[in-house]
């Protein structure tokens, strides 16, 4: 089944990249009984390459919403490539439970959900069903590495 979810993904026009490691004090998973809690993911390409900087007006700010959305999908990707790692088959991926989005963005800027599909699109296009998940957009003054986006996951698994 993990092998389809990748077809998948490449039928998409999508290459799932490498897991990326931790760049601070924490780990990138924990599978606690049935559940896989994937750390944040930033905006980061699988050549390294990243989507930086804010969405809206004013000083630092400047990225599009398609800028944006571009940004979570690779988000979204990170976390796929991490689930991978834990997991050894994206096919044990019973559920996405939860995904939790974080937009750099100056005040005035208010489309943080539009962002945030970026994410939630990919995961439903590549896992269907069980890519149906609860959400959360938020927009703040800065993320790590200047990222544009951060994203993190909680999954139901199978054994």
């Amino acid at each position: 089944m993990g092998g389809e979810i990748e077809a998948r993904l490449k039928s998409l026009g999508y290459e799932l990249p490498p897991a990326p490691p931790a760049v601070a004090n924490y780990v990138p998973y924990v599978v606690s009984g049935d559940l896989l809690y994937v750390s944040g993911q930033l905006s980061k390409a699988a050549d390294g390459s990243m989507i930086t900087g804010r969405l809206g007006s004013g000083p630092g700010a400047g990225l599009t919403i398609e800028d944006g959305y571009e940004a979570a999908r690779l988000s979204a990707l990170n976390i796929l490539a991490q689930a991978k790692a834990a997991l050894g088959d994206l096919g044990r991926i019973s559920q996405v439970l939860r995904l939790n989005g974080f937009v750099a963005a100056s005040a005035d800027f208010t489309e943080h959900p539009k962002v945030v599909n970026g994410a939630s699109d990919l995961i439903g296009s590549v896992l269907a069903d069980a890519g149906k998940h609860t959400r959360v957009a938020v927009g703040v003054p800065s993320l790590p590495m200047n990222a544009a986006v951060e994203v993190d996951a909680v999954m139901r698994i199978r054994g």
